[in-house]
């Protein structure tokens, strides 16, 4: 699947439903694609907004293609497709790209939206061709270390030679949790999303350390214009080597 021939089919800030469980770390969460479709409804319902760190990536940019890696209900597609012609979503749960699909259409920027099922890792986009991209809140997801920096490398082979991207991560600096956010390497953990009425439903992540942020940036295809840590997340503007 290309992006000049998509198929219409999509966290990290704390809210209501977030549940940190560190205690047990043997805990084996299902992965990505059960857990967002099991909460997709609920969990859309409190990602309505754009992050401020988005918005202020995207400020004075502009191009043909952008990318949304781990869109989620679309939210960043949104102002993407203010700035592009044509705006790929990509998750790995069919629930929310359910719920983005719905939004595009409720919130009138659909036409020039498409959303496809697919792996972080391996991005259904041809090479080169993204002007401009957010992975924001979803690398933290991808398990073992070897899929995340394989999927930073993805995001290098997808975007265009002058394209840059805003990734993010939960890190080891944000206040709710007990870690050193001067150490080298982060954590795995898992934190529960609370439904109404009671259920809990662990999700994976992996706490990144900011070094170590920075450490898998560099292992991967991507070279880094800027890296900031910014309310409690990691956050790097990026380039293709």
């Amino acid at each position: 699947m290309t992006p000049d021939n998509p198929t219409h089919t999509d966290d990290s800030d704390p809210t209501e439903g977030d549940g940190v469980d560190a205690s047990d770390p043997s805990r084996s969460p299902p992965s990505a694609a059960s857990t967002y479709d099991r909460i997709a409804t609920h969990f859309s319902k409190t990602r309505e907004h754009a992050w401020p760190e988005v918005e202020s990536f995207l400020d004075g940019r502009s191009g043909r293609v952008g990318l949304d890696v781990g869109c989620g209900n679309g939210r960043h597609c949104e102002p993407l497709a203010d700035r592009v012609d044509r705006v790929v979503g990509v998750d790995v749960s069919r629930g929310l790209l359910l719920e983005a699909g719905a939004r595009a259409s409720e919130c009138g920027y659909d036409s020039g939206v498409s959303f496809v099922r697919g792996d972080a890792a391996a991005l259904p986009v041809a090479d080169s061709r993204v002007d401009l991209a957010v992975y924001v809140a979803a690398l933290h997801h991808l398990r073992p270390r070897e899929r995340r920096v394989a999927s930073l490398s993805e995001l290098a082979r997808a975007l265009a030679p002058d394209g840059r991207a805003l990734v993010s991560a939960w890190s080891t600096a944000h206040d709710r949790f007990d870690a050193d956010a001067d150490s080298e390497a982060g954590f795995d953990t898992t934190v529960d999303w609370t439904l109404p009425g009671g259920e809990t439903v662990p999700r994976f992540y992996h706490i990144y350390a900011p070094r170590e942020f920075d450490a898998d940036l560099a292992a991967s295809d991507l070279r880094v214009v800027r890296s900031v840590v910014s309310s409690g997340n990691c956050y790097a503007v990026v380039a293709p080597e």
